[in-house]
């Protein structure tokens, strides 16, 4: 009877399952699947230590569960931990808790897979007959209905399906939730609350600084003292403004926490402010629990001023909309945001992220942390845009994971509500918007590659947070000059670097050539290669909004 009682309604139970719900029969089947197995060898082998720890890096895990929505929740829910490389199952865990979850995850999959008129089992765990307190055992007749203890012989006690959420859906309540979300941002109220923690002045007395140096270097260039105060609210904002929170400290001693991967209900006071999502997380010393409410309410994060992506983008648009930008909220459908601020001077979108605070790197996620996009949306007060083409230079792979929800739709969706949206607007301020969108699209279509500042990984939350989500980006080679056996003899090593052709020359090994300055280098920092096309020069260059950064560059021999 427990685990019926757990199955009825999996929204209540475990707001991690309610979400795993969320994604498609396909992708929930596969993710379940492996949930169900490392749940399951815990139960049959609970002294077995390989069973108790999920290697981050394991393939199954990054490719099958970490993209999918709500299944690393799961594993918290059951009472994993995160630690540095690994996802840990802790001794003081409660297997209890682990087997209420696995059967919350059996039921959703076992409604499923009848749903597909396949006849299956609830595959609840084979748990020993020792542990008394666990949900008593079920069993099943032959033709595959599940029967729990008491009830009728030959009667299906199997819970009622919960709703199926289909993918198009997800999409759809996406745009309609977040293109409302925006309006907040239009307060006057609320931007004068942000105007008074923002240091208008000296942000402006910075960003006049740093153009004047910039004009005196180029004398051409057409950015302006708005896209220079931009920088320096994304630098404020970062350095001094708001907090990244992997675990929050305790309220009562103020030591560490550690979060234990389960949501509590939010109160009241918590509700009013959005915070749907309530973290638990705990101080061993003080044994007390903690609460991290998620606010989704950008005044709330005025004065809390912290969280993760979600809070900082929430509150950095705020931010940018009270210093009179244009800014739009951009919603990444494998679980990232951040901002778009439009820059009059060049005529176009850039992406600001505050939590790395950089500004125009829009291909960062997917070449820099490896992402593998299929649907960015911008949300503004006047529009909703498809702006997933801007930070990909991989369309076909794009293409071919756009499979959520049909292209037609999409685009009528999308054109319905601008369309509403944009009922009220002057006639100018509409033909204004239309001549934007028609930049955007030359500039979706046109080719792209990576600039200097893309290639790196994720600096914001912890080294298992980003190792967990595959945002580490690609491991930089370490390059280590061995002297071979001529070299050796003749007790030279003599290499040289050609800066027109980027390449090295090993003189010392018969002429070795060694292509790319980056492929010999041992240790780098704040530099890369820039061809001058128009001056007809190579140089060595570092952005001038770096410049506070030591420049390092090694080469080491054995």
């Amino acid at each position: 009877m427990a685990a019926a009682a757990l199955g009825s309604s999996a929204d209540s139970a475990s707001p991690a399952v309610a979400e795993l719900c969320q994604n498609t029969p396909e992708t929930f089947l596969e993710a379940s699947k492996l949930l169900l197995t490392y749940a399951d060898n815990i139960l049959r082998n609970p002294n077995d230590e390989k069973y108790r720890s999920i290697r981050i890096g394991n393939t199954a895990f990054s490719t099958r569960l970490l993209p999918v929505r709500g299944a690393v929740e799961c594993l918290f829910e059951m009472g994993f931990e995160e630690g540095e490389t690994h996802l840990i199952f802790p001794k003081k865990a409660s297997v209890e808790q682990l087997q209420k979850i696995r059967d919350l995850i059996a039921i959703e999959r076992s409604s499923r897979l009848d749903g597909s008129n396949k006849s299956h089992k609830v595959e609840l765990s084979q748990q020993p007959a020792s542990s008394a307190q666990l949900p008593a055992a079920q069993s099943s007749d032959a033709s595959g209905f599940t029967q729990h203890p008491g009830s009728s012989e030959g009667q299906s006690s199997k819970p009622p399906p919960a709703p199926l959420v289909t993918a198009d859906s997800v999409i759809l309540k996406v745009l309609r939730s977040n293109l409302q979300h925006v309006l907040i941002y239009e307060n006057p109220a609320l931007q004068e609350k942000a105007l008074a923690c923002i240091p208008v002045q000296e942000l402006k007395k910075r960003s006049q600084e740093k153009l004047s140096r910039a004009r005196k270097l180029d004398k051409g260039t057409h950015i302006s003292d708005e896209d220079f105060l931009l920088l320096e609210l994304l630098h404020w904002f970062k350095e001094e403004f708001f907090q990244w929170v992997n675990d929050i400290l305790c309220s009562k001693c103020g030591g560490k926490t550690k979060s234990r991967g389960e949501m509590l209900f939010p109160n009241p006071e918590e509700l009013k402010w959005g915070a749907n999502r309530v973290e638990e997380h705990y101080c061993d010393a003080c044994q007390l629990s903690n609460r991290f409410p998620r606010y989704n309410d950008p005044e709330k994060l005025l004065e809390t001023r912290c969280g993760r992506c979600g809070e900082w983008a929430n509150c950095f648009t705020l931010c940018c909309r009270a210093l009179g930008f244009e800014a739009r909220y951009v919603w990444d459908y494998t679980d990232h945001v951040w901002t778009e601020v439009y820059s009059p001077s060049q005529q176009r979108w850039l992406h600001c992220d505050a939590c790395e605070e950089v500004c125009d790197k829009p291909l960062l996620y997917e070449v820099g942390w490896g992402k593998k996009l299929s649907y960015v949306l911008a949300f503004s007060k006047d529009e909703v845009v498809d702006v997933t083409w801007r930070y990909s230079c991989k369309h076909e792979e794009v293409i071919s994971r756009r499979t959520l929800i049909k292209e037609e739709l999409l685009r009528e969706t999308i054109n319905g509500l601008n369309k509403q949206r944009q009922t009220s607007l002057s006639e100018n301020r509409r033909k204004e918007l239309l001549q934007r969108i028609i930049v955007e699209l030359v500039e979706f279509i046109s080719p792209k590659t990576p600039k200097p500042g893309e290639l790196g990984g994720r600096i914001s939350g912890s080294v298992a947070w980003r190792v967990a989500r595959g945002e580490m980006g690609l491991e930089k080679k370490e390059t280590v000059f061995i002297p071979s056996e001529n070299e050796r003899v003749s007790k030279q090593l003599h290499l040289c670097y050609n800066i027109v052709k980027d390449h090295y020359v090993r003189v010392s090994n018969n002429n070795q050539t060694i292509s790319g300055w980056e492929n010999g280098v041992w240790k780098m920092e704040s530099i890369f290669r820039k061809v001058e096309t128009d001056w007809n020069m190579i140089k060595f260059f570092a952005p001038i909004m770096i410049f506070l950064v030591p420049l390092k560059l090694f080469w080491k021999q054995n």
